[in-house]
């Protein structure tokens, strides 16, 4: 079909920068995937609990999905109007006074700072981990505290300043991976309020929005280090004209600041209305949803977070494993075909029926954050007998993760204006197994819908584009579109629902001795 010069820039590049990949997508005005790509790029563990990535190879994979989209779509160069990123967020990116990468990237995943996490937290009397005056502070001003596992960025921040004090001198700026993505596509130096507001330097008042020197101050970190904070739907800068070669688009397109892949999931999921939430079940999980003021659960370590898009509050109550697990029992089963969405899809659909006597499996593979902060947590096969064969094992790892995430929903439930009579969209690759979306419908005695689940990430990103545009008036003017096309609704069925009810019961009374395993 003929164009209209006018109608010519129709599509916004959206890039969502996972643990292992990017995907990518360029879709139209309408939210339509017009065409998609991804590139994968490797993550390194050079000790205990590290674990980080080379930023350049962000970039590499970035140039390469596009690439791929400019295959499909020979004149992308034209049609695009703008490019928008979203993230894997508590990440930190070590760049100097010329924008080099003084070191590897510290990603999620690397917990090296969990002790050091735990010390700058707590003291006497303790609450919850935290020394008393300290979280009362950070709460009121944050609304939530850096968690005890070394994941959040200061602890990163303080680690690197404790033991590479060089790196520490010559860091001009610390990034999360979406902020030097979009530093190197446009010189850029900004940050996102989700990002932000997880430096626990943030003050997220309502009204008060922005850094805080006092909480920077008491981390002893400067704020000038720290990028400017601009608006998720915001356009960030402009391709420079090094970053539109590498990429094969015009010098000059406008770059938008997007947000973390948190923020860019929940509104890709379609749960945007108050109260509303979300499931995502990736290499991790986690529960999500919008509300109109700050939450918070100290005890049950999670919050709302300032999202990048008008400060709007996000809960997020996130854990660890959920993909990694099912790719974990995969490889301890013998299998080697990958730890591809399509191939665990395939494995994990052979693997027979639920038995009552299957073992009971907790995910904690990389310690937990919900309902329970403590890295320490180890994952636990509980009641093995000499019965139990490769596709026990593979079920209890399936159902384990989804009770898991019913262990987090009977706390996150608890919160006021919590929407229950609504159904629960699930994205993420995990999402596409349907015996893992029938195990979450019967785990939660709830209605489960997925959507294009591999690509919220993308269609969230493109609607915060698409309200920098001027396309849609806010997000929550997308939610018809993002709610639209096709779905698979996995109901609630009676016999899982009591036999998951009976297990989870069981799991229950064994946590609490698990727990103390650790501790």
């Amino acid at each position: 079909m003929k164009r209209d010069k006018q109608d010519s820039r129709d599509l916004v590049i959206a890039a969502d920068f996972g643990t292992s990949g990017v995907k990518l997508a360029a879709l139209d005005r309408s939210l339509a995937l017009e065409a998609t790509a991804a590139a994968s790029y490797p993550v390194s563990f050079p000790g205990p609990d590290m674990a980080e990535q080379r930023p350049d190879d962000w970039w590499q994979a970035l140039c390469l999905g596009i690439a791929s989209l400019r295959d499909q779509i020979p004149d992308l160069g034209e049609r695009a109007v703008a490019l928008v990123p979203c993230a894997q967020m508590c990440g930190l990116v070590c760049v100097d006074r010329d924008g080099e990468v003084l070191r590897p990237a510290l990603i999620s995943l690397d917990k090296r700072a969990g002790a050091l996490s735990r010390k700058m937290n707590g003291g006497f009397p303790p609450i919850a981990g935290y020394r008393a005056d300290k979280l009362f502070t950070w709460t009121r001003i944050a609304n939530g505290a850096p968690s005890h596992n070394g994941m959040d960025p200061p602890a990163k921040m303080l680690w690197i300043k404790a033991h590479e004090p060089d790196v520490w001198t010559a860091s001009h700026k610390l990034l999360d991976v979406k902020d030097w993505l979009i530093f190197r596509a446009t010189g850029a130096l900004a940050t996102t309020a989700d990002s932000a507001n997880l430096t626990w330097m943030m003050d997220t008042r309502p009204g008060r929005e922005g850094w805080s020197p006092f909480l920077a101050g008491r981390l002893g970190i400067p704020l000038d280090k720290l990028p400017e904070i601009v608006d998720g739907a915001s356009v960030a800068g402009h391709l420079s004209e090094r970053a539109a070669a590498d990429l094969g688009l015009g010098a000059g397109l406008p770059v938008v600041a997007g947000a973390g892949d948190v923020g860019a999931t929940a509104i890709g999921s379609g749960a945007v209305e108050d109260g509303q939430l979300h499931a995502y079940a990736g290499t991790s999980a986690w529960l999500s949803g919008f509300f109109p003021s700050r939450r918070l659960d100290v005890f049950h370590s999670y919050a709302t977070i300032s999202s990048s898009v008008d400060f709007r509050p996000l809960l997020i109550a996130t854990q660890e494993s959920a993909g990694t697990a099912f790719a974990w029992a995969a490889r301890l089963v013998g299998e080697s075909a990958g730890d591809s969405d399509s191939a665990l899809d395939t494995l994990y659909d052979g693997i027979g029926d639920m038995q009552d006597d299957d073992p009971l499996f907790v995910p904690w593979l990389a310690g937990e954050r919900v309902p329970v902060d403590d890295d320490r947590l180890r994952g636990v096969l509980y009641g093995l007998s000499v019965r139990h064969d490769r596709n026990a094992v593979l079920r209890a790892t399936l159902e384990g993760v989804a009770l898991n995430l019913r262990w987090a929903m009977s706390k996150v439930a608890r919160q006021k204006g919590v929407r229950q009579d609504l159904p629960l969209p699930l994205v993420g690759g995990a999402a596409v197994n349907p015996r893992f979306a029938q195990l979450l419908a019967d785990a939660l005695d709830r209605r489960v819908e997925v959507r294009a689940p591999r690509h919220a990430g993308v269609r969230g990103a493109a609607t915060i584009a698409g309200v920098a545009l001027g396309w849609f008036d806010s997000v929550k003017a997308a939610a018809p579109v993002l709610s639209s096309g096709p779905v698979e609704i996995y109901d609630p069925q009676p016999a899982g629902v009591a036999r998951l009810a009976a297990r989870a019961a069981r799991l229950d009374r064994h946590r609490k001795g698990l727990l103390s395993l650790y501790r």
